[in-house]
């Protein structure tokens, strides 16, 4: 009973409401400062291509009134496409030394590194360039060498900047 009543009374008067929502004037924009009015015409003077968006072009208009799109996919397409997304990933086990139980690691996706194993290649490469190369990380680790190569040319974490202390003289305050 009580929902009968309350859907009477959220229906009650609706298209008067709506109306009245329909007719409500809309927000003005906020009032441009006077300063920047000149700014405003110089660059409508200098530029006035502006004005072309707000202008409907009749050309346009109808290429787009020409245009009829009739699809006729049949449904076993779609199916197909489905059943390959839901594909399980191929795991691979961890390659790196540490325990990965510990941080609630089982099996990584191929393509993909725990944070653990980029850890340690972003090391192994830093420590044995000519032998961690891009490629042999990829092959390793079953990465893209796009990947790999971004990967080692963007990601730092070892490198710590010390900066020196500035050298400026200071006079010493002293309390009386």
């Amino acid at each position: 009973m009580g929902a009968r009543v309350s859907r009477a009374l959220r229906n009650f008067n609706l298209e008067r409401r709506a109306h009245g929502e329909i007719g409500r004037q809309q927000p003005r924009p906020a009032p441009r400062h006077p300063g920047t009015e000149a700014l405003l015409q110089q660059q409508l003077h200098d530029n006035p291509q502006v004005n072309e968006v707000h202008i409907k072009n009749e050309k346009l208009v109808s290429f787009l009134k020409d245009v009829y799109v009739d699809s006729t996919d049949s449904a076993s397409k779609n199916l197909l496409i489905d059943e390959k997304s839901k594909q399980v990933p191929e795991y691979r086990l961890p390659k790196a030394i540490l325990n990965h139980e510990s941080f609630g690691i089982k099996h990584v996706p191929k393509g993909k590194l725990s944070i653990v194993e980029a850890l340690t290649v972003l090391n192994n490469h830093k420590l044995q360039s000519q032998v961690w190369t891009a490629d042999k990380i990829a092959e390793e680790y079953s990465l893209d060498l796009q990947y790999v190569k971004g990967l080692l040319e963007f990601f730092k974490p070892f490198e710590i900047k010390l900066l020196p202390p500035k050298q400026d003289k200071k006079e010493q305050i002293t309390a009386r």
